[in-house]
């Protein structure tokens, strides 16, 4: 398949889909959004807690160690 066949082929395509309206994009990209906040604040707590973790061993192991 050459290239130049397979634009056409996804220009057709997306001719094809049916996008969305307002009334059903707005409460979609609510819901993405929520999520994606969501994740964010769960990742930046799980990495500020590991990485106080991480600390703490550090520090009770150096003084171990001398």
């Amino acid at each position: 398949m050459g290239i130049r066949k397979y634009f056409k082929e996804v220009v057709r395509e997306g001719a094809r889909v049916r996008w969305p309206n307002r009334e059903q994009l707005l409460p979609a990209l609510g819901v993405v959004l929520l999520i994606a906040i969501f994740t964010a604040l769960f990742l930046m707590l799980e990495d500020l807690a590991s990485g106080t973790l991480i600390q703490q061993l550090h520090n009770a192991f150096s003084s171990i160690g001398g």
